[in-house]
């Protein structure tokens, strides 16, 4: 696919995504009654969410936690796969999608440009452990880059231009090197943390970003990669764990319920028990055990960021 058409499917997966919700009917489109204005909660909850690889089966991997919601809440829950985070933002800014599954830039954005949303509980792979992960820089075994410095004038493959792991820490990180990202570099966005580190592997790209379970387990465990075939050449700070948001606008009885079953029931030792699922159990498309609970001070170090990169992507869907 070349960069340009890259660049214009977001934008278009925006509009399908926003007509593909509205089909949805009344009972969605009614989101943004419930809470603030007395308007009765709708009676089906519309989910959506961005695969974080190449996948038609998001659905299936989140179908124990939809059973589970739609038990909890006594709504109908309907899912949306997206094709990228600006849809997700567009859906929840037009009342549209009441839960949301976001990338921790793209929830930060999605705050900026008025959603009225919180988050309610942030993916993580184990029981107890903290929400967080990391951004790597990578590169092909073997490649004569040996830092981020050595990109300049390179082809460098990114996620999306809203993706925290695979498009804003890597951002700092080139500006820390003395090079614009725009300019000092030919960007390419791959449309996701597979498809970027494959290119890698590929040569198609002379370095990239992905997220480090992308790199570290996942392709491995699918035999698209073997263990040295990529090498890690810089690794970010923390990054605060990906968080769910549900709509402000419901009513505060429902909003209690949806915090209730993420922080407590999504997770994969309530839904095993629970029958609404069997063998391994993982919610998700990246293994996670559940989510832990998080709040919006939580995502204070990506505004922090945003900040220092005054990067047009922490106020503006691209």
């Amino acid at each position: 696919m070349n960069r340009t058409l890259r660049h214009v499917l977001p934008a278009v997966a925006a509009v399908l995504l926003t007509v593909a919700l509205a089909a949805c009917g009344e009972s969605a489109s009614t989101a943004t009654g419930g809470g603030g204005t007395g308007a009765a909660d709708p009676d089906t909850l519309v989910f959506a969410a961005v695969p974080s690889e190449q996948s038609t089966s998001l659905q299936a991997d989140f179908k124990p936690v939809l059973d589970m919601l739609a038990r909890e809440t006594g709504k109908k829950i309907e899912f949306r796969q997206a094709t990228d985070y600006a849809a997700v933002i567009e859906g929840q800014l037009s009342g549209q999608v009441q839960i949301a599954q976001y990338g921790p830039l793209s929830f930060v954005l999605a705050q900026a440009k008025g959603a009225a949303i919180t988050p309610v509980g942030a993916q993580i792979s184990a029981k107890g452990a903290t929400p967080g992960y990391q951004s790597y820089a990578i590169t092909k075994a073997g490649s004569p880059i040996k830092s981020i410095a050595d990109f300049a004038g390179k082809k460098i493959c990114f996620v999306d231009p809203n993706s925290t792991s695979g498009y804003l820490y890597p951002t700092a990180a080139l500006l820390q090197a003395g090079i614009d990202p725009t300019t000092g570099i030919q960007p390419i966005f791959a449309g996701g943390h597979d498809a970027s580190v494959l290119e890698v592997a590929s040569g198609r790209c002379d370095a990239g970003f992905a997220e480090d379970s992308m790199v570290d387990t996942t392709l491995i465990q699918k035999g698209q990669l073997k263990p040295g075939d990529i090498t890690t050449l810089w690794k970010s700070d923390i990054i605060p764990g990906s968080p769910v948001a549900i709509s402000t606008s419901l009513s505060p009885e429902l909003q209690a319920k949806l915090t209730d079953a993420f922080q407590n029931k999504a997770n994969a030792d309530y839904l095993k028990a629970n029958g609404f699922c069997a063998g391994t159990c993982t919610v998700g498309d990246g293994g996670y055990w559940g989510y832990a609970p998080v709040d919006n001070a939580f995502y204070d170090p990506i505004r922090k960021v945003c900040d220092t990169t005054k990067n047009k992507n922490c106020t503006t869907a691209s």
